[in-house]
């Protein structure tokens, strides 16, 4: 909030009274209000934009050459989860500042269905100290799939309402389709206690069309950033939603929703961008927001649309275009200096008014908060792990019986259901690794109940040996996908010695594995060792046989009790349009 000490000083800076903080020069201003693009100044008081006229001739502390190049706005990024970039907030800045995302919108549910609003405050410690802007979509599934999963807390009606009050909430977070198809009250009432405050609700509609899709935008859900197909997306336009075209380590959308909203000739007013899941080694190599503009030019969409949808449209869309989102008086002075807006690489990004990254190194220092040891110890096997855990017996006689196995899509977190025959032996159904059809199961976590479900996969190719993982969305309980139980339980147990992290096992050893303490989802490391290490570990996970372009982000997504077709939680498998638990064995 902006009080009446910063608007009267603001308003005597811009009539010559005080001095401005700095002043850019010599740069092409990318207005996105009148989509123009123009010489300029631009002046700056604490921390915001003074002018942008041309004309004006302003007293300023300090001087900024940009030497001609184009001043953007500061890009931002609708939907993530910093938990699955593995890097703590703090580490975070180093690789998606100088990427010029400026304001992230954190769904913070992955540590909230850890560590419920304790952990939520614990991540939050360092926002003030930030040079980025993080924004919060209040987590409303915590648990995510009640009754369907064991999680390691809750947030009820009643937290959730006091966090959407703190000054940083900006929405109520993702909320899928059965929470409001099957009328629980819980969740209606979010939703209302939201709107209530002038606030937007995020939605998350995967699989849903026509009418199930009209219900569900009818109770106030804003947008989505499920959609694959461009179907999907103009469906979600006509009902007034906003889509968040997501590109993230698995879920690789702006090529097929881009070129084909260009094709059908749509509006671009309500397309906005995010990452929703992006492992920090693919936003160092490939780019962050700017990625998903860069992309969208170059399949043919005009860099001022590409632009305003990480920017303006963003801005407007979240009710903050008063604060961020452009380049004009009054606003936050995030600024980005590009020498092309063709292909957005920041030579300067400017958060607030200040320089905090160049030449894609970050220029300030954000150390890493100590983060106590109870956030670190949140790994609690009730039982003892081993290859017999993953046994799974047959209830039919016979050499073979038919089993339901999810099929994975690479570079999509969608999945599909079929039907396959697998043969018994001993009583006991196996892997058929022949036809790439091997074990996955979900091992409770948090020393509750000792469940483990198990099921069967298909898509991995993985040929020996097991992966495991921490983070197994959003209940994060470990998931394991192994060709024999031996395996599976050694990688099980290493993660539980590590206190969460990635591992690979191959003949009853360990050949690999990466600790990730806080909640067992993020490191607390800085961001280059995080890479180096994750690199490691898909180079393992490639060892094993494993084909998936980003092995252990499409093993967090696998077990996820909310995307069609199935889903695979510690109390087993679970239809997802359904919402209803069923058998693995038909």
């Amino acid at each position: 909030m902006r009080t009446f000490e910063e608007i009267k000083n603001t308003v005597e800076t811009g009539l010559g009274m005080h001095p401005c903080d700095l002043k850019l020069t010599n740069l092409k201003l990318v207005n996105v209000y009148s989509s123009e693009i123009y010489d300029t100044d631009i002046y700056i008081k604490n921390k915001r934009v003074i002018s942008i006229d041309p004309d004006a001739d302003l007293d300023s502390n300090e001087v900024y050459d940009c030497g001609g190049m184009y001043a953007i706005p500061g890009l931002i990024d609708c939907h993530m989860h910093f938990e699955t970039t593995m890097l703590s907030p703090e580490a975070l800045a180093s690789v998606v500042v100088p990427k010029g995302s400026t304001t992230l919108c954190a769904d913070l549910m992955e540590i909230a269905n850890v560590a419920g609003e304790r952990g939520l405050r614990e991540m939050l410690r360092s926002i003030d100290r930030l040079p980025y802007r993080m924004l919060i979509e209040v987590s409303s599934r915590v648990p995510t799939a009640p009754g369907l999963e064991t999680s390691g807390a809750v947030l009820d009606e009643k937290a959730v309402a006091e966090i959407m009050n703190w000054d940083d909430s900006v929405s109520l977070g993702e909320l899928d389709p059965s929470k409001i198809l099957f009328l629980k009250d819980e969740y209606l009432h979010k939703i209302a206690d939201t709107l209530s405050k002038k606030k937007i609700v995020n939605g998350h509609a995967i699989g849903r069309m026509g009418q199930e899709l009209n219900v569900y935008a009818s109770a106030g859900i804003s947008d989505d950033h499920e959609c694959v197909t461009v179907e999907e997306g103009i469906a979600r336009l006509r009902t007034g939603m906003s889509i968040l075209v997501r590109e993230g380590s698995s879920e690789r959308n702006v090529d097929a929703l881009i070129s084909g909203l260009i094709e059908s000739g749509a509006d671009f007013d309500n397309v906005l961008y995010c990452t929703d899941d992006k492992h920090v080694d693919d936003v160092k190599k490939e780019g962050h927001i700017n990625y998903n503009v860069n992309r969208s030019i170059e399949l043919g969409m005009s860099p001022m649309q590409a632009i305003k949808a990480a920017t303006i449209n963003a801005a407007k869309h979240f009710r903050i275009e008063d604060e961020v989102g452009s380049i004009t008086p009054g606003r936050y002075a995030d600024i980005l200096l590009v020498k092309d807006i063709e292909h957005i690489e920041p030579e300067v990004v400017f958060y607030e008014g200040e320089l905090v990254a160049k030449e894609d190194k970050l220029v300030v220092d954000c150390p890493i908060s100590d983060y106590p040891d109870w956030i670190k110890n949140t790994v609690i096997l009730k039982n003892p792990i081993t290859s017999d855990s993953f046994v799974k017996r047959a209830k039919s006689e016979g050499d073979s019986v038919s089993v339901r196995v999810i099929n994975t899509i690479n570079r999509q977190i969608i999945n599909t259901a079929s039907e396959e025959t697998l043969p018994v032996r001993d009583g006991v159904i196996c892997n058929d690794t022949e036809r790439d059809i091997i074990k996955l199961a979900i091992v409770e976590r948090y020393g509750k109940n000792g469940r483990v479900g198990i099921g069967f996969m298909h898509g991995f190719n993985l040929k020996r040996g097991a992966m495991a993982f921490s983070t197994s969305h959003d209940h994060h309980n470990i998931v394991v996908a192994g060709v024999n139980d031996d395996d599976m339980a050694v990688a099980v147990n290493e993660i539980a010695r590590l206190q969460g992290g990635l591992s690979c096992a191959c003949d009853g050893k360990v050949t690999a594995s990466m600790s990730l303490p806080i909640g067992g989802l993020m490191s607390d490391k800085d961001a280059d060792i995080v890479a180096e290490e994750l690199e490691v570990m898909n180079k393992a996970a490639e060892e094993l046989g494993c084909t998936a372009d980003a092995p252990f982000m499409a093993l967090s997504f696998i077990s996820l009790p909310t995307v069609p077709e199935l889903g695979l939680t510690d109390f087993g498998l679970v239809d997802v349009l359904a919402h209803k638990l069923i058998d693995v064995e038909i």
